[in-house]
């Protein structure tokens, strides 16, 4: 199955350097049932791009919540067992009704073996998330505006940090 991982640039860095997986269980984003009924009118490339930007927006929240992190959102996109995958899991606790239909929780760990690409944001973005994550509302919408650049799975070790 494919999944979108939000990480952090040090996380992937662990994962190159052969030193930790991407560790689980973690909220992941994935093309699901629920997504392609609330996308009717997409392709597949359409609602495979919709579970990425609520990967994107997850990857923020991680970086919240790791200050010592390369300030870029990074979302990893995976091919793992579907056994790999498991029901979705609200991180407060609260209801899954109110997270995204994308969302699933990622239960083993991921290797670089399967890793198919990563999509990061470009260097200058660094002090739009940085605001962002002070909670200014006009950086949060500017970098929805933005695309996340595409690095092959053979190009990791060349993303800027």
């Amino acid at each position: 199955m494919r999944l979108y991982l939000p990480a952090t640039l040090d996380e992937l860095d662990d994962l190159l350097r052969d030193r930790a997986p991407l560790a689980a269980p973690r909220r992941a984003h994935a093309v699901t049932p629920a997504l392609v009924a609330l996308l009717p009118e997409e392709d597949e490339e359409g609602v495979e791009f919709a579970a990425q930007l609520m990967a994107a927006d997850d990857a923020l929240v991680l970086l919240a919540s790791r200050p010592d992190a390369p300030g870029l959102r990074l979302v990893v996109t995976v091919e793992v067992p579907d056994d790999a995958v498991g029901e979705a899991v609200a991180d407060d606790g609260g209801d899954v009704d109110d997270e995204p239909a994308t969302l699933v929780t990622l239960t083993a760990p991921v290797t670089r073996a399967e890793v198919v690409c990563a999509h990061v944001d470009e260097p200058e973005a660094r002090a739009e998330v940085a605001r962002a994550l002070d909670g200014d509302d006009a950086a949060l919408d500017a970098l929805a505006e933005r695309d996340l650049l595409w690095y092959d799975a053979t190009e990791l070790d060349r993303i800027p940090r």
